[in-house]
């Protein structure tokens, strides 16, 4: 919700890349806290993790912000939820990391029910031409596939190293950060323009709850869990917007709250009978 406003006033690039080194700074603040200066990682663990950041957030997020505007926010979200599968078929191919049957059933309710949610919103008035669709399209692929394989990166890199994963989400996000800094050179050079306190004071918040927080409990997801599952929990936050936007005074349909019963039951089939 809040980078939602916060794109109004900001560019996307600018945006990523502030949230970025903000929620680095913080990353390293927790670090030096806990006391976990000197990890032991192998160094095949810590190219994957390089490029699970590059891939993921450089290339990824990147893919997804050309979706979304070509596509708009409702069509984006969709083209995201392709994900989950493509990450469980990529963790199948690369890591032989198989799944029975109720855990497949289990991310396709899942999937469904969040789609549910997300077509049915208002359709974006932004998009002009139809040429941006195939474009869209497009990205929003490459966007999909690209969270998949550096979510599968990422848990291959934790299968050979005891590294934790607060030191994963640091060198993940600084190596997503840094591959975006020769591009924004080349698109911007040095003629951005610091934001009102208000505005930094919001992306901060933002950066703290939705990249700190959130790279953080991700790698703790794929660490922890096939990171099909995990990749179809991540996918939910959708859902997570209805109960917000219903406390803002906006109207909450039947259709939108069917798409959160399927999801919430696919996620239950999920834990308990995979």
């Amino acid at each position: 919700m809040l980078y939602g406003r916060l794109g109004q006033t900001m560019a996307p690039v600018q945006l990523n890349l502030t949230k970025g080194v903000i929620a680095i700074a913080l990353l390293s603040l927790t670090i030096f806290i806990s006391g976990d200066l000197f990890p032991v990682f192998s160094p095949v663990s810590l190219c994957l993790l390089l490029l699970s950041g590059v891939l993921g957030i450089g290339v990824g997020d990147t893919a997804f912000f050309v979706a979304l505007n070509c596509l708009g926010a409702r069509r984006a979200l969709l083209m995201e939820t392709l994900a989950p599968p493509m990450t469980a078929v990529t963790a199948l191919i690369f890591l032989q990391e198989r799944l029975n049957a109720s855990a497949w059933c289990g991310i396709l309710l899942t999937v469904i029910g969040v789609a549910w949610v997300v077509t049915e919103r208002v359709p974006d008035t932004s998009i002009q031409t139809p040429t941006n669709i195939s474009r869209g399209i497009a990205f929003g692929l490459l966007a999909a596939f690209a969270l998949a394989l550096a979510a599968v990166m990422a848990r291959a890199a934790f299968a050979h190293t005891t590294i934790s994963p607060l030191w994963a989400a640091l060198l993940r996000l600084s190596a997503g950060v840094f591959s975006l800094l020769p591009w924004i050179r080349w698109r911007h050079g040095s003629g951005w323009r610091l934001p009102s306190k208000r505005v930094m004071a919001t992306v901060f918040f933002a950066a703290f709850c939705g990249t700190y927080l959130g790279v953080w409990l991700q790698q703790t997801a794929i660490k922890l869990t096939a990171v099909g599952i995990a990749s179809t929990l991540l996918q939910t936050s959708p859902l997570f917007i209805l109960p917000i936007a219903l406390w803002m005074g906006e109207k909450i349909s039947w259709r939108a709250i069917a798409g959160v019963i399927i999801a919430i039951a696919g996620v239950g089939v999920l834990f308990y009978l995979r």
